[in-house]
């Protein structure tokens, strides 16, 4: 299953114009968010460590595990995402297992690829 498919009864849209910061490093998250068009970076300590498109899922680790944003997001380009608050991500983790799977998928190839840049 893609995942338009599986967010197509979305309605939280967030426009966000090119050169603007989606959230910074070390703010409070608890939305998370799929990039839908456009191009953003993603930040370490005001490096940047991975450029991320159509499909990507950013903000995640906030709402999963509490801690501060551990990077910050830039729209290279002007992005359209949706925005999935807590109470949206635990509902479809429990009601639709291939959005869970979709989320640990792009965890494990960010990581896969930080670790391959080591």
């Amino acid at each position: 299953m893609k995942i338009e498919q599986l967010l197509e009864h979305q309605t939280d849209v967030l426009m966000l114009p090119a050169g603007q910061t989606l959230f910074a490093e070390g703010d409070t998250g608890d939305t998370m968010y799929v990039l839908v068009s456009g191009k953003a970076e993603v930040r370490l300590r005001g490096k940047v460590i991975d450029t991320i498109k159509d499909g990507a899922v950013i903000g995640e680790m906030a709402i999963i595990d509490g801690s501060p944003r551990s990077a910050t997001v830039v729209a290279t380009e002007d992005c359209s995402m949706l925005a999935i608050d807590a109470y949206r991500f635990n509902t479809m983790t429990r009601d639709v297992p291939e959005f869970a799977l979709y989320v640990m998928r792009a965890m494990a190839d960010r990581l896969r690829r930080a670790g391959s840049q080591l």
